[in-house]
């Protein structure tokens, strides 16, 4: 899990502190893609009323982006 976590946070998606409603998610993609939180609120809101999970997804999301300090552990070698 930590290498989803670690290739997550290379790519800039963290969920931060700041902004955050529930988990974060929504904001740390909105600080992303550049644009604010409550557009990608918005269209979270909107995918609601179409087929498919957008709570399978944020779940998802909110269990593979780390929070905005997160530090892979080290890497022991034996």
């Amino acid at each position: 899990m930590d290498g989803i976590r670690g290739a997550f946070a290379r790519a800039g998606l963290v969920r931060p502190y700041a902004g955050r409603l529930l988990a974060g998610v929504c904001a740390g993609v909105a600080a992303r893609a550049g644009v604010d939180a409550w557009l990608v609120r918005l269209v979270l809101l909107l995918l609601l009323v179409l087929p498919g999970s957008p709570f399978l997804i944020y779940a998802v999301l909110w269990i593979c982006m780390p929070a905005q300090g997160w530090v892979p552990p080290a890497r022991t070698t034996t």
